[in-house]
């Protein structure tokens, strides 16, 4: 076995659920041109030849352009050839790669707060594995003592920003007819995210009528699992002020969609997920066990459970493929996945198997068109139980394991939530979901992404799913606070 050289901890940035995530300042200068290497490394053990194109988008976090740079100079210096796409949403990037046979990366810290940033990596055919993941750690904690940041190219780098949008907007006229939003009313919350301008100029060529809002000069961090309160009576506001039918967003790379009823009241990411699948005519739904546990055969497809993150969900839907069926990804963030083609209106979709916001956004607006029915009504037809999530910020990865620990004996999991009764079943597929005796469902677990620890619930009504999250979570904060 190679024995490796100490490492700098602070070179060795940790892969999340979905990319590498760090500190901003940890991960500018060496670590990123050191993580970008080992991709080039696993790229050219994959049969890349030298001199082959990767694709490098950004978010619109301060930081991301100074990484964007460090990554295209170690990606020259490893042989390849960077092309600057710049601002751009996640997917719109994975779809241009996929379309000419390139790898792509993607520094972005997605919902992560402002002074966090990351890089999520593809290769020629979608997001990389776990196993590569692994293999980059390792090759990354190999090289971190003689790893030298290489300088800038001498030449500026060719860029491809125009041709990759257009793409992703070609995708748009095969999700919808022209004019089929007509006289839809839809409020696009565009604050920071890469797809705040691309989201109006789509919706309005589809015949919507467009209210832009909240756009904002600063960096916002929204994560479509955890809307602020603020946030939430802004939408509710909107909605009333605007006569608005939905209010669509993202997050900051765009590959989450966020949306908001008539009413300004929350659609929930795995009921966004749940509508583009009946939108699709989907044979098989992949998605995360915190998804909402009444998304089941009823609704005519069958139903995969994975842990939390797309490389699980991506797994899932390999394994669940067949040539014939139409397989749709979801998480409980919204994030949709589509694993095969599908026919729409005679033209065919292309499968896409990373995160997209465009595909379920347009989804959703398309069944409210086709259906007639407001999101409120197609919420409330579906009848399924009511969710909340919300998370501790700030709260120490090993705060997390140390609670983990703790409720791996049944005994002291069965004192902690002895406030909502007796624990009936236990599911340790990621992280700890408890059914009670009552029927309600209470999910612990930490985030991949960022010291946050997150939990969800499932309940008769909002107010109680509402109400057990903050008391799960304050007993979360008291009981390791106390260690």
């Amino acid at each position: 076995m190679t024995a490796f050289p100490p490492i700098n901890q602070s070179e060795v940035m940790k892969f999340g659920s979905s990319g590498l995530r760090g500190l901003a300042s940890e991960l500018v200068g060496k670590p990123s041109g050191l993580y970008t290497e080992a991709f080039a490394w696993r790229l050219a053990a994959g049969g890349i030849q030298p001199n082959a194109m990767v694709l490098v988008g950004r978010d619109l976090r301060d930081s991301s352009p100074t990484i964007a740079a460090n990554c295209m100079a170690a990606l020259a210096a490893s042989g390849l050839q960077p092309i600057d796409c710049g601002t751009i949403p996640t997917p719109a990037l994975a779809l241009y790669g996929q379309q000419h046979g390139a790898a792509a990366l993607m520094v972005t810290g997605s919902h992560i707060p402002a002074d966090r940033n990351g890089i999520k990596f593809y290769g020629p055919h979608g997001e990389i594995s776990k196993a590569d993941e692994a293999a980059m750690a390792q090759y990354a904690a190999g090289r971190s003592e003689a790893y030298r940041p290489p300088p800038p190219p001498g030449t500026a780098l060719p860029t491809r920003n125009d041709q990759a949008i257009a793409a992703y907007r070609a995708r748009a006229e095969i999700i919808l007819e022209p004019n089929s939003l007509f006289g839809m009313r839809v409020g696009v919350y565009q604050h920071s995210s890469v797809a705040a301008d691309l989201l109006v100029e789509i919706l309005q060529s589809l015949g919507a009528h467009v209210t832009a809002v909240g756009k904002s000069d600063t960096f916002v961090p929204v994560d479509t699992e955890a809307i602020s309160r603020t946030t939430l009576a802004k939408f509710k506001r909107w909605a009333g002020e605007f006569n608005l039918d939905a209010i669509v967003s993202t997050d900051a790379d765009a590959d989450r969609p966020l949306i908001a009823d008539e009413n300004g009241d929350l659609f929930r990411g795995d009921l966004i997920g749940l509508a583009t699948a009946l939108f699709l005519r989907a044979d098989v739904v992949v998605t995360p066990v915190t998804s909402n546990s009444g998304i089941s055969k009823a609704f005519g497809f069958e139903v995969v459970r994975t842990k939390v993150g797309s490389p699980f969900v991506i797994e899932g839907m390999e394994a669940s493929y067949h040539a014939g069926r139409i397989v749709v990804g979801f998480e409980a963030n919204g994030g949709v996945l589509l694993g095969s083609d599908c026919s729409l209106r005679g033209k065919t979709l292309a499968a896409l198997p990373t995160r997209d916001s465009l595909l379920p956004i347009l989804a959703v607006l398309g069944l409210v068109a086709s259906t007639g029915k407001m999101l409120s009504q197609l919420r409330a037809d579906w009848k399924l139980p009511v969710c909340a999530s919300e998370r501790l910020e700030n709260f120490p990865v090993e705060s997390s394991h140390s609670l983990m620990r703790r409720l791996a004996d049944r005994d002291a999991l069965q004192q902690f939530l002895a406030p909502f009764g007796t624990v009936a079943e236990v599911d340790q597929t990621d992280g700890f979901r408890m059914r009670m005796q009552t029927g309600e469902i209470i999910h612990l677990r930490p985030s991949g992404n960022a010291p946050e620890l997150r939990c969800y619930s499932e309940a008769a009504n909002p107010d109680r799913a509402a109400a057990i999250v903050a008391m799960t979570l304050e007993r979360a904060r008291a009981i390791t606070s106390a260690d």
